[in-house]
């Protein structure tokens, strides 16, 4: 497999309480160019973590993350980070707050404003461009989130529960939304979630965490073709790769102590 991001032996350690928590006990990942991979596990198992690291914007104890064959020193443009929080300027329209980026990256303004108008149209915005973030729902402020990210062209998209407060319905559709994005502008995608239905939905592999310390328990290939639709949503095969996951992740042995 020709890696674009590859965790190599990564072991990262917070102080707690005065003692010392792993959240991250050696782990070892490597995901492929225009891979989708979602990543779920129990609370503290280290998954956004190991997104940070990816992101460079923590650096392991000891171990390396890579992209491309290099070493993360810190965060870049091949990357874009979207978190469960929209994180956009208020002041800004849909329209500015996607082009920040660019400008802060002197693209020409030629340039800038047709990656814009390109990013705009991908996620479905282009009505709302010149509307304020105040005037927009949950679903359509991550939407612009994801068009600001994509303007600037990364390789790699790190997304932390993206959808994670947003209702039912809204999270759906963005899911869909999502992969018709990928599916157009193919990129590496890590993608974090604690929804197991949202993992097997989205991913081409799912990867289970376990916790104490955090490590990958299991990598669960999801065999079901693109595009993903509601027919295969309701499929045997979805339900039983879903209840792997579940299993995997809730019903997991605890680690062997050391003796």
């Amino acid at each position: 497999m020709n890696s674009k991001i590859s965790f190599r032996d990564v072991v990262k350690t917070f102080p707690l309480k005065g003692e010392s928590f792993t959240a991250l006990g050696g782990v070892s990942l490597d995901i492929a160019d225009q891979e989708f991979v979602t990543v779920v596990g129990p609370s503290g198992c280290g998954k956004s973590t190991l997104l940070s690291m990816a992101a460079g914007l923590q650096e392991p104890d000891s171990g390396g993350v890579l992209v491309d064959g290099t070493p993360v020193s810190g965060p870049g443009p091949d990357r874009g980070v979207i978190f469960q929080q929209y994180a956009l300027f208020p002041w800004l329209t849909v329209r500015q707050n996607v082009e920040f980026g660019l400008k802060l990256a002197s693209v020409p303004t030629a340039e800038r404003r047709r990656r814009t108008t390109q990013a705009i149209d991908l996620v479905g915005l282009s009505e709302f461009a010149d509307a304020l973030p105040k005037t927009l729902s949950g679903g359509m402020k991550q939407r612009c989130a994801i068009a600001r990210a994509y303007a600037v062209d990364p390789q790699v998209l790190l997304m932390d529960e993206p959808f994670g407060a947003l209702d039912a319905l809204t999270r759906v559709q963005l899911q869909d939304q999502l992969l018709r994005t990928w599916s157009q502008e193919k990129r590496t995608v890590l993608f974090i979630t604690h929804d197991v239905d949202e993992a097997v939905y989205l991913a081409g592999r799912v990867v289970v965490m376990a916790a104490g310390p955090g490590r990958v328990h299991r990598v669960i290939d999801v065999a079901l073709p693109y595009p993903r639709t509601e027919e295969i949503r309701l499929s045997p095969e979805f339900r039983r790769i879903r209840n792997e996951v579940w299993t995997s992740v809730y019903h997991q042995e605890a680690p062997p102590r050391a003796a």
